[in-house]
């Protein structure tokens, strides 16, 4: 028997309320209320009674829940109310789901990002189901004259076997809601599951592929303009002068203006990046008419001076200074200072024993240096956001992946209170960290108070990928010391980039080998980045496996024995009392792989790598095929091992896997941004490379850990271990170390 406390976090749990037309409403952290969708209707009790914060049951059985994070593509939609519907004892084709709004007085971290939604909301979810079907029971104790153990449910019926009485949950919710709430739940063992654990259909599959309105870019409103900004061609850049006679005279265009996103004085979050804050605007009838009047605008630009300003962090009592350095940077000159900057003093993260010392009398040092440039997020959706800004309130309507810090930011710039803003979140065509960032957002907002409208505002492709919030670039050396029997006796990491370094200092191997000494090194910028799929990890991970398989050939050992030989120290003996990772887990799902691939198995024709990382609170390693076609590469097959806890839904999570490893071969093999005097040479896809359905692997193959710890993340940890097995694949297919992404533009050369 598992209990848990019905108080969870900052808030109580549960609270009931009475329905006026009969039902149950119970309140939660996770949920709130809802608003049955039109086609729904027939299926729908005679009355809803609608309030903050809720699980709806009602008088016919039906139930609705509202999922409160953002949906950007990891099924939480569908996951979150699936462990609510568990514990309920619910039907699953009984339940009814349905995006929530902000509601920061009901919800916590209603945030897309770390792959911490389920991993955060297990318990309090869990509670908000176990919780229901308790009132129920006893409800149903009650009415029937019997003890309450006696009643069992399932599918949405109790029963009690001894009389033969039965009844649907619609039938006792009504009783049900003057049941008090224990100071203990008891929730199902693991083994009782019935709906996680299983595979469900994501709940608005049928509407994505219908063709019907769920995105921000479907939205529309009656009176609604459509609004685009014009940002400097180059970063160091910003505005002199603008004439806009030509386009204000075009048809259909309404106004121009020049705004300012963050004006001097109004606070920033870390989530505020913005590196063009002075924006010209055309504000139009439609899309057409908008870009047309765009290309008419005759606008000055000019550098600007090096500033700075205060940024509040995750708490607004954490604050720093972000400086912005001055000029006008190019590629070429990122490489040169990365490499001179890696050649100095770096800061040291950690150290254990005495690196130095190993180093020194080692009979062999292996050392590598890897690289990789800025990336874009290119969200198959471009930016988009609508705002209907009045003197009285704020509405705002669209795709963000932090709509509760983004609400106290808008709050701060347009001069409303909280309570007069409302942000609804639509489901998102992809987010992968760049809708962390809502600049968009409070622009939209701002262009709407100045123009007293109604506005959609849309971002072409080509000003969402040259607008900024970049991954990094990165570089980082690595050294290994092995003694005259080939043992590793030190490592060494230092690991830098602009404005950035990836740097996991506790990760494995540290932990893992008795000398070893992290660094860190970072070169200012005035390119806006940040969190880019699996922030960091996508590079480091890549990076770390193709080195550990370069050591382990040095070594004269098999790579996976390597690997394991390290894993059994970890374990047995661990260096230091700060490593972030289990070994146990670690190592399983490398033997996984090497069962699950027939790693030892000779295949003619096949060239293998692999790789194994822990990011997200999640395990992954990869076997990685590749058959040569004349010197074309082919990615015949992956092969996916995961520890990732209890998986809530099966199809969801392979689903996960399989696009994380395609994205990450993709972005290694292809993808690179890069810059000459600060302007963006790709600006769209004939520029920016990414991987073609042809190019995909042609077989993925998963395999889930069978586990009872809690769930942990998933959007994120398929991505960077993949990155690892490809280049160590094709250094088995090629005889070339691939130590510079994208691997297909540069080899095994450092790039000019």
């Amino acid at each position: 028997m598992t209990l848990i406390k019905t108080t969870y976090g900052r808030r109580s749990f549960l609270k009931v309320s009475a329905l006026a037309g009969g039902g149950m409403v119970i309140g939660f952290s996770w949920l709130a209320s809802c608003k049955p969708k039109v086609d729904d209707v027939a299926k729908m009790p005679d009355e809803w009674f609608e309030i903050n914060g809720f699980l709806k049951i009602g008088d016919n059985g039906m139930i609705t829940i509202m999922s409160p994070n953002p949906e950007i593509g990891q099924n939480v939609k569908t996951s979150m109310p699936m462990i609510i519907a568990e514990e309920l004892d619910a039907d699953w084709k009984d339940v009814f789901v349905e995006q929530a709004p902000l509601n920061t007085a009901v919800f916590t971290r209603q945030l897309a990002g770390g792959s911490q939604s389920i991993r955060q909301s297990w318990d309090g979810l869990r509670m908000a189901g176990a919780g229901a079907r308790y009132m129920l029971v006893q409800a149903a104790a009650k009415a029937w004259n019997v003890p309450a153990e006696e009643i069992t449910t399932a599918a949405g019926v109790l029963s009690h076997e001894a009389s033969g009485q039965t009844a649907g949950y619609g039938e006792m919710a009504a009783a049900a809601v003057s049941i008090p709430v224990p100071e203990e739940l008891e929730l199902k063992e693991y083994k009782d599951f019935k709906i996680i654990r299983t595979s469900r259909t994501n709940v608005d599959a049928k509407n994505i592929v219908t063709g019907k309105p769920l995105f921000g870019l479907d939205y529309k409103k009656e009176g609604m303009l459509i609004a685009m900004t014009v940002h400097p061609p180059a970063f160091g850049m910003k505005l002199k002068s603008v004439d806009d006679t030509e386009a204000r005279q075009m048809p259909g265009i309404k106004d121009v203006m020049v705004i300012n996103t963050y004006e001097e004085g109004t606070p920033r979050r870390w989530c505020d990046v913005d590196s063009f804050p002075e924006l010209v605007v055309v504000i139009g009838n439609s899309t057409w008419e908008v870009l047309q009047a765009k290309k008419a605008l005759n606008i000055e630009w000019e550098p600007f001076e090096a500033y700075e300003y205060e940024v509040y962090g995750w708490s607004e009592e954490n604050t720093s200074k972000h400086k912005v350095p001055s000029g006008l940077e190019s590629t070429s000159d990122h490489l040169m200072r990365m490499k001179e900057a890696a050649g100095k003093a770096a800061n040291v993260v950690r150290k254990d024993g005495d690196p130095e010392k190993a180093f020194k009398n080692a009979d062999q040092i292996i050392e590598s240096v890897y690289t990789a440039p800025f990336l874009a997020h290119n969200t198959l959706e471009p930016m988009n956001f609508f705002a209907d800004v009045t003197d009285e309130k704020a509405e705002l309507v669209g795709p963000i992946q932090t709509p509760e810090y983004m609400e106290k930011s808008v709050s701060d710039r347009i001069g409303l209170p909280l309570d007069k803003i409302d942000i609804q979140m639509t489901r998102q065509g992809g987010g992968f960290g760049r809708r962390l960032y809502g600049h968009f957002l409070v622009e939209a907002a701002v262009i709407s108070q100045k123009v007293k409208a109604p506005v959609k505002l849309i971002y072409t492709r080509e000003d969402d990928m040259s607008f900024g919030i970049y991954r990094p670039a990165y570089y980082v050396t690595y050294r290994a010391a092995l003694d005259k029997d080939k043992n590793l006796i030190g490592f060494h990491v230092k690991s830098g980039g602009i404005p950035e370094a990836a740097l996991f200092a506790n990760r494995y191997p540290a932990g893992a080998v008795e000398n070893y000494l992290a660094e860190s090194w970072t070169q200012s910028s005035n390119i806006s980045v940040g969190a880019w799929r699996a922030p960091s990890s996508n590079f480091i991970a890549g990076a770390e496996q193709s080195f550990l398989d370069e050591v382990a050939e040095a070594a004269g050992k098999d790579p996976i024995d390597f690997r394991l030989e390290l894993f059994e120290k970890a374990m047995k003996n661990p260096v230091g009392e700060r490593n972030d990772y289990d070994a146990e887990r670690y190592a399983r799902v490398l033997k996984m792989v090497k069962e699950k691939s027939g790693w030892n198995s000779n295949s003619a024709g096949l060239h293998r790598g692999v790789a194994a990382y822990y990011c997200h609170n999640s395990y992954v390693a990869n076997v990685l095929d590749i058959e040569m076609k004349g010197d074309k590469p082919v990615i015949k097959k992956v092969y996916c091992t995961v520890d990732c806890g209890i998986v809530v839904n099966p199809i969801a999570a392979t689903n996960m896997m399989e696009g994380g490893t395609v994205d990450g071969i993709g972005h290694a093999m292809y993808s690179q941004m890069t810059f000459k005097d600060g302007v963006p040479q790709q600006n769209n896809f004939d520029k920016y490379r990414l991987i073609r359905h042809n190019e995909a692997p042609k077989e993925i193959e998963v395999h889930f850990v069978d586990s009872d710890v809690h769930p942990t993340g998933l959007g994120e940890p398929p991505l960077p271990p993949v990155m690892g097995a490809l280049a160590n694949a094709l250094y088995k297919a090629t005889g070339k170390r691939y130590y510079h992404q994208p691997f297909i533009y540069n080899g095994s050369e450092m790039p000019s």
